[in-house]
């Protein structure tokens, strides 16, 4: 029995998926589940697994664009596994080459005689040479004996920058289809959003002194890090919930606010840069944000996150300070209307109590759409951020460290 295999759906909205990658080849003997290829879509890369055992017959290039529903394989189910391989491999064949009786020598080039005057250049050829900032080396000399005359200077053109004899070779690959997503996403958000940046900065001496006291202990009872996106995930929810504009997206000619805090992360997986959502974050405690984060994390980078993980955010976190970021102005996630960007943490020279003092300080920034979000609610919502931030025990656990970290 031969069985079509078609794309299916990964998700709502996505009518087509790319070919990545065939991680099997044509005629290979598949089993069921097996992994068979990668396929990107506009949101995600996703495997598609083998829905019979049997013979695989390919359908499809990589590199094509497939429309969901359309076959891209057939799978001979009647087909006995090959015993002792996954492929029955043909013995190679022995190419026999004939010994020609007579070659005939191709002519070898006169090569000029090397003497002392060989890419010396002439009294005129030097001045010229000069002028253009040029070295004799990189001339060929057509005079006698491969001297470089003033006709040859003329004719020298200088590169563009000293010559080094590296490698100047350029490879050219297609963008997937996730990354050309991701390039017109971002595109039409300059293009189509009123997008400004606000800044601020925050003394993270409070969470420092709190993760040096109880990481461990946290860690003892709950299995997971007492890490910086939960204090900045719940600070979030807390100035979203003082600032619902900022929870809001513009569809249309209507405003939609919205009544839950779903909070996308950036995480930076394989195939690039995945946002997965935090739902509801605002019912978790900083055990369920630490927990939630580290699940999607490890599914993002090991290639399992869906698509249904990736959809509906209200509001993004960006964590550049990973990477050694300073500073930087977020795009917006669309169709949401701001993202929130983390920076790197930095002893500088602050002002406390009338000293200079140095504390651990991180840049943090607001981009948001203008349209919708006003400056005195964006500003707002970002000192309302480091506030929490900076007093975390009143703000984000009610004056009960123990409990709040449900220790």
């Amino acid at each position: 029995m031969i069985l079509e295999m078609k794309v299916p759906s990964p998700g709502e909205s996505i009518t087509e998926v790319e070919i990545a990658t065939w991680l099997v080849k044509d005629g290979d003997y598949v089993e069921k589940d097996q992994a068979i290829a990668e396929v990107d879509s506009d949101k995600a890369t996703l495997e598609l697994p083998a829905e019979e055992s049997g013979i695989i017959t390919l359908k499809a290039e990589e590199g094509d664009a497939v429309a969901v529903g359309e076959v891209v394989c057939l799978i001979d189910t009647s087909a006995e596994k090959p015993s002792g391989a996954s492929k029955t491999e043909a013995a190679p064949k022995v190419e026999v080459k004939e010994t020609p009786k007579e070659e005939k020598k191709a002519p070898q080039p006169v090569q000029a005689k090397e003497t002392y005057a060989s890419g010396v250049a002439s009294p005129a050829a030097k001045k010229i040479l000069a002028e253009k900032g040029m070295d004799a080396s990189a001339v060929k000399g057509s005079g006698k004996d491969g001297r470089i005359t003033k006709e040859d200077a003329v004719q020298a053109v200088p590169s563009m920058g000293s010559p080094t004899g590296g490698k100047r070779g350029e490879t050219r690959s297609k963008l997937s289809m996730l990354r050309r997503k991701v390039a017109e996403r971002l595109v039409s958000v300059k293009n189509e959003t009123a997008m400004l940046t606000t800044f601020n900065e925050v003394d993270m001496s409070p969470i420092f002194d709190l993760r040096n006291q109880y990481k461990d202990e946290f860690k003892n009872k709950h299995g997971v890090g007492l890490g910086f996106m939960s204090f900045f995930t719940l600070a979030v929810v807390r100035a979203l919930e003082l600032y619902p504009a900022v929870n809001s997206m513009i569809d249309g000619k209507e405003m939609i606010s919205y009544d839950f805090c779903d909070i996308s992360i950036a995480v930076s997986g394989p195939k690039g840069l995945m946002v997965p959502v935090i739902r509801n974050a605002e019912n978790l405690t900083f055990r369920g944000v630490e927990a939630e984060v580290k699940r999607l994390a490890i599914r993002a980078r090991e290639g399992e996150i869906t698509v249904d993980e990736m959809t509906g955010g209200t509001f993004t976190i960006t964590n550049g300070g990973v990477f050694g970021s300073m500073l930087s102005t977020p795009i917006i996630n669309p169709p949401q209307s701001a993202i929130l960007g983390m920076h790197n943490i930095v002893e500088r020279p602050i002002v406390k109590n009338g000293e200079i003092v140095a504390a651990p300080i991180m840049y943090v920034a607001l981009s948001y759409d203008h349209r919708i979000i006003d400056g005195k609610e964006s500003v707002g919502f970002l000192v309302a951020v480091k506030e929490a931030l900076e007093n975390p025990v009143e703000l984000l656990m009610n004056g009960n460290v123990a409990k709040g970290l449900e220790l």
